[in-house]
């Protein structure tokens, strides 16, 4: 089965750029031709000279990014865009999310779906499909937006991940607070689930873990399409009986959303080491779990020893026929309602996963038997020789969350900007249901 990737402005034609980089390598790998055939098969048509051609829609409001993207991966010789799978205007949406969704949506709605509708009928069997964008600007979020609408509105039985780009806390876009609370309250009743990957955290993982002196978005991109295609690549699920999973979109979601109320996914994956010193470095399977099984209940974003609160520990189970709540959490433990651990490399039979299997990571009302899921291969990914990489459906995004929109209420409350949006047709009131919508999954995840 075959995934279908819409790259949507800037930032998710970037990401989706490095993303298909890291793939091609798998699906050219002709040591290992069951994997490679089915990383090629998921993510690639091949054509008549056994060319790869991605499974991709590429838009952008303006030209360069994806010009750029089509000439460069046509020199590598590893893979390339399809001739007729983009589309892009001269006019930017001018970072304003209502421009992107009220304007340039359904003004271009047409021909980007008919750009969809051939990707997918080059499919023979669709998986689902990968939105990608950022929800600072105007394309991304606004555009991405109305375009992930016209997909549920076009394929309502496939399933749609968005995976979203969060800006820097600092501020790229001074109303960034607002495209994203805009973007998320709306693709919470579209999408089926949301990967989130924090710029913050990925940019400390450039500087702190890979050792580069001086970031570049190239670099911050790298990393979450490391995660990603960690994510996405072929692996055994428990009852694939060594076959590898043909729907990874479908088996995510049920792995991880089992209520639509909780959608946010976040992910972390371990080791990651500069290139440099990959060579000099020894890993194995219980360090790494230990380390990655701490990351989850102390709610750290990165290994390195310092990052990881070492003094949080999971709360101690109720006795029988007492009723756990979460009054029984303790202070800075990340409550669970579904993790997914995917292992590859060396030895993976071998990897110890108890840890991530007990009650009392999980919230109570959800079996820790239905709530955990592992998926595995011993082929390595991207170079290491081993790697884990857990999707969470926890609290891990909650404070980022909750700033977010704390942050967009006290811009709303003294009305800054709101003109800029009201011009193309998005009301106060809208902004009150975008506001409520999202209170809702705040306090939803707090009560885990």
């Amino acid at each position: 089965m075959s995934i279908v990737t819409v790259q949507l402005g800037q930032c998710g034609n970037q990401v989706g750029q490095e993303l298909f980089e890291v793939i091609s390598n798998d699906a050219n790998d002709t040591q290992r031709k069951v994997y490679s055939e089915c990383s090629s098969e998921r993510f690639f048509n091949e054509t008549a000279n056994r060319e790869l051609v991605a499974r991709s829609v590429l838009i952008d409001m303006e030209p360069k990014v994806i010009s750029q993207s089509i000439a460069k991966t046509a020199k590598s010789g590893k893979w390339r865009y399809g001739d007729r799978s983009h589309f892009s205007q001269k006019q930017g949406s001018g970072n304003n999310w209502a421009n992107g969704y009220c304007v340039h949506g359904p003004r271009h709605e047409e021909v980007v779906m008919d750009i969809v509708r051939r990707e997918v009928e080059h499919c023979d069997c669709l998986a689902g499909i990968v939105a990608m964008m950022s929800v600072a600007g105007g394309t991304g979020s606004g555009v991405g937006t109305y375009v992930t609408q016209c997909l549920r509105d076009a394929y309502p039985n496939s399933f749609i991940l968005n995976h979203l780009t969060w800006p820097y806390g600092t501020g790229e876009v001074i109303v960034q607070n607002y495209n994203s609370v805009l973007t998320l309250s709306h693709l919470y009743q579209l999408s089926d689930a949301i990967l989130v990957h924090e710029n913050d955290t990925v940019h400390k993982i450039c500087a702190q873990l890979m050792n580069i002196k001086h970031i570049s978005f190239r670099d911050v991109n790298k990393v979450i399409a490391h995660q990603l295609g960690s994510v996405l690549q072929p692996a055994l699920t428990g009852d694939s009986h060594g076959i590898y999973n043909r729907n990874p979109i479908g088996e995510l979601m049920s792995s991880l959303v089992c209520h639509p109320e909780y959608k946010l996914l976040s992910v972390c994956n371990i080791p990651q080491v500069s290139s440099s010193s990959m060579a000099y470095s020894m890993f194995t399977w219980p360090g790494l779990l230990k380390h990655l099984r701490q990351m989850l209940i102390a709610n750290s974003k990165m290994e390195e020893g310092t990052c990881i609160d070492w003094q949080v520990r999971a709360p101690s189970l109720q006795p029988e026929g007492i009723k756990r709540t979460g009054s029984h959490r303790r202070p800075g433990f990340n409550t669970s309602l579904a993790n997914l651990l995917i292992l590859r490399g060396k030895d993976v039979n071998n990897a110890e996963i108890s840890g991530f299997q007990h009650p009392s990571l999980y919230t109570p009302w959800l079996p820790a038997d239905e709530a955990f899921s592992m998926w595995k291969t011993p082929v390595p990914f991207n170079k290491y020789e081993k790697s884990a990489i857990l999707v969470s459906n926890s609290q891990t995004l909650l404070r980022p969350l909750d700033n977010m929109v704390g942050k967009a209420w006290n811009m709303f409350a003294s009305r800054a900007y709101i003109h800029q949006y009201t011009k193309f047709g998005i009301s106060e009131e809208d902004f009150l249901d975008s506001f409520t919508s999202l209170e809702q999954v705040i306090s939803s995840y707090s009560q885990l």
